[in-house]
C-alpha cells in the first residue's frame, strides 16, 4: 500500500507523534466534540434503537429491515445539499451565519419528530413511526450538510484528521446517549419517556450552535451568481428572470459536480467506487445488531453496558488512533486498515452467533467491532473532506456522504430477509465478503495516486 504521505517533491511531510497528539488542543478541534454529539443523537434513534422498540412491540424482522429504510434520507441528501449550501434563509443567516442558521432550523425540526415518535405506538400503527421518522431523518440529514460544510471549512486542511476523530467522539457521545441511554430509560420506565428525553438532548446542538461562530472561509465566499463559472456561463449577459434561475441552478448543482471530475480526472469515478464500497459492510450489518442481540437472548440492559457502555470506550481509542495515524502517516495506509478490521470484526459476530448468549465473547466482539468503527470512521471522514472545495464544500461532502451510505442502507434493507433464510451466522459472513471491495479499491486509489504524483513531477521537471 503506497503511503501519501509526502509532498511532491518528495520530502517527508510526516509529524513527530508528539506533534500528532497535540492537535486535538485546537479550539475548533474541540467543538467538534458538541457538534458531533448533535450529529450522532439522532441517527439511532431511526436506526438499531428505533429497530429494538420495534422488536418488542412485536413487529416482524421483514419489516423492521424496510423500515430502516428511513436511514436512505441520509443517502440522499445531496439533493437538497446545494439549496444548504446556497439559499439565505430570511433573518437566520444575517444573525448567525450560513452554516450556523441551517444547523439551528434542523435541530428545530429533529426536536419535534422526536417528540412525535414519543407519542407515537408501533403496536398500534406503523404510520406515525415512519411520517415523525421520516422528519427525524431529513432534519437530521440536513444536519449532517451545514455541519460537515462548518468541519472542512473551519480549519486547515492538515487539521482535517483530528477535526473527523473529535467529530467521531462527539458522535459516538450521541449513539452513547440514543443508544444505551433510550435503552436504559426505556427498560426502566417506557419509550415515551426515552424519546422525549432526547428530544431535549437536542438543546446540546442549539446551545453549541448559538457559541460557536461562523467559518472564515464562509463568510468570503463568494454568491453562486458571481462564481467565474456562472459568470462564463452567463456570457455577459445580466442575470434576471428565467436566466437567473438557471444561471442560480447551474452554479449551485452543477458546478460542484463539474469542479470534481475536473480535479480528478480519470480518478474520479474509481474515487466514488470507493465512497460507495467503504460502509456497506459494517451499514448492513448495523441494521440486525439490536435484534440479533434480542434474539440471541440479552436483555436490554445488558446490550446497553455491553453494546453501548463498554464499546463507547473503543470508539472512542478507534477514532482517536485513527487521528492520529493520518496526521502522522497520511490518509491511503489507515483507510485500509480501517476497511480491513470492519470486515473481519464481522467474523466475530458469526461466531458469537454459533456459540450462544456467551456474555464475555459479546464484549470480546463489540469491543473489536467497535474499536474497528471508530478507526476507519475517522479516518474516512478526513478522506472525504480531503476530496472537497472550498468553493462547494456543502455540495460535494454532501456527494460522497450520501453516496457512502446509500448501497449499504439499500443492501440492508434486505438483511431481515437474508437473517429470516440464512439465519445470523451466514448473514454475519455475508456483511464480512461485502468488505473486500472496499480494501480492493483502496489499493486500486493508492496505486493510481502514485502514478499521478509521478506524471506531474514530470510534467514539472519537462516545464
Amino acid at each position: 500500500m503506497p503511503s501519501d504521505a509526502s509532498n511532491s517533491n518528495g520530502r517527508s511531510d510526516r509529524r513527530s507523534w508528539s506533534e500528532a497528539v497535540t492537535v486535538y488542543r485546537h479550539p475548533r478541534v474541540l467543538a467538534m466534540l458538541f457538534l458531533g454529539f448533535s450529529a450522532g443523537l439522532p441517527f439511532l434513534l431511526v436506526f438499531s434503537t428505533l429497530s429494538a422498540w420495534l422488536t418488542e412491540a412485536g413487529i416482524d424482522r421483514a419489516d423492521i429491515g424496510y423500515l430502516s429504510w428511513l436511514g436512505i434520507t441520509y443517502s440522499i441528501k445531496v439533493f437538497w445539499a446545494p439549496v444548504v449550501d446556497n439559499l439565505k434563509l430570511p433573518g437566520l443567516t444575517r444573525l448567525l451565519g450560513r452554516r450556523r442558521s441551517w444547523m439551528l432550523v434542523a435541530q428545530a425540526g429533529i426536536a419535534a419528530g422526536l417528540f412525535g415518535l414519543a407519542t407515537s405506538d408501533p403496536a398500534m400503527s406503523l404510520a406515525p413511526v415512519i411520517a415523525f421518522g421520516f422528519l427525524v431523518a431529513f432534519s437530521s440529514a440536513t444536519q449532517d450538510v451545514a455541519i460537515d460544510a462548518y468541519r472542512i471549512e473551519a480549519v486547515k486542511k492538515d487539521l482535517q484528521g483530528a477535526m473527523a476523530a473529535t467529530y467521531q467522539l462527539g458522535y459516538r457521545f450521541g449513539l452513547l446517549a440514543a443508544g444505551a441511554g433510550a435503552l436504559y430509560m426505556a427498560d426502566f420506565f417506557t419509550w415515551f419517556a426515552a424519546y422525549t428525553t432526547m428530544a431535549l438532548l437536542v438543546g446540546v446542538g442549539i446551545v453549541t450552535v448559538l457559541i460557536i461562530h461562523e467559518p472564515e472561509i464562509n463568510k468570503d465566499r463568494l454568491e453562486v451568481l458571481k462564481l467565474p463559472e456562472v459568470e462564463a456561463f452567463l456570457g455577459g449577459r445580466p442575470a434576471q428572470g428565467g436566466l437567473a434561475v438557471a444561471a442560480w441552478l447551474y452554479g449551485a448543482a452543477v458546478c460542484p459536480f463539474v469542479d470534481f471530475f475536473r480535479r480528478n480526472g480519470r480518478m474520479a469515478l474509481v474515487i466514488l467506487m470507493l465512497v460507495a464500497f467503504y460502509r456497506i459492510s459494517d451499514i448492513t450489518m448495523g441494521v440486525m445488531a439490536n435484534p440479533f442481540y434480542i434474539d440471541l437472548g440479552f436483555t436490554k440492559s445488558q446490550i446497553a453496558s455491553v453494546s453501548k457502555l463498554y464499546g463507547l470506550v473503543m470508539s472512542l481509542a478507534g477514532a482517536f488512533v485513527g487521528g492520529v495515524l493520518v496526521v502522522r502517516f497520511g490518509l491511503l495506509r489507515p483507510l485500509f486498515l480501517g476497511a480491513l478490521l470492519v470486515a473481519v470484526t464481522n467474523l466475530l459476530f458469526a461466531t458469537l452467533a454459533s456459540l450462544g448468549p456467551d456474555l464475555g465473547f459479546l464484549v470480546v466482539t463489540i469491543s473489536a467491532d467497535n474499536l474497528a468503527g471508530g478507526l476507519a470512521g475517522s479516518v474516512f471522514i478526513a478522506y472525504l473532506s480531503s476530496l472537497t472545495s472550498s468553493s462547494y464544500t456543502a455540495t460535494q461532502y454532501a456527494l460522497f456522504s450520501s453516496l457512502m451510505t446509500l448501497p449499504g442502507k439499500f443492501i440492508g434493507g434486505f438483511s431481515g430477509e437474508v437473517v429470516e433464510a440464512m439465519g445470523y451466522h451466514s448473514f454475519f459472513l455475508y456483511a464480512a465478503v461485502l468488505g473486500i471491495p472496499a480494501m480492493l479499491l483502496v489499493i486500486w486509489v493508492g496505486r493510481l495516486e502514485v502514478l499521478r504524483s509521478a506524471r506531474l513531477e514530470s510534467t514539472a521537471e519537462s516545464a
